[in-house]
């Protein structure tokens, strides 16, 4: 069965990542809303600097 897709267009990897991050996130007290902010934001990072270092 297939994961849900938080994010479109990033791969498994970082939909990995979102996962972790948000889990880490909630451990430290962050409200749900903020954590799932907090780790797209991360991911969204991480997957823009990977495609501007790949056309470089």
């Amino acid at each position: 069965m297939p994961q849900k897709q938080h994010l479109p267009s990033v791969s498994d990897k970082e939909q990995r990542m979102y996962e972790h991050i948000k889990e880490s996130e909630l451990k430290q007290g962050r409200p749900t809303k903020r954590a799932k902010a907090i780790a797209a934001a991360t991911v969204v990072k991480h997957h823009n600097a990977k495609r501007d270092a790949k056309n470089s």
